[in-house]
């Protein structure tokens, strides 16, 4: 019984081990730029917010020649 050889289908422990280090190498470098692209997006909505208040004070001028208080 012991000299039988096992055709079982699988992984080995170090192969999952591998594909669990790839995973976390690929994660510790794609978290760092999405907190990147989370901050570039930020600021890009507050810039489009800056604009749109502008562009509303502007038209408040243009129908009253005044600025708002």
């Amino acid at each position: 019984m012991l000299s039988k050889i096992r055709n079982s289908k699988g992984f080995t422990l170090i192969e999952l081990l591998i594909v669990v280090a790839i995973i976390g190498i690929l994660a510790a470098i794609a978290i760092p730029q999405f907190s990147a692209y989370r901050a570039k997006a930020y600021n890009s909505a507050a810039q489009s917010d800056l604009k749109n208040t502008k562009t509303a004070l502007e038209a408040f001028f243009a129908d009253n020649q005044k600025y708002p208080y």
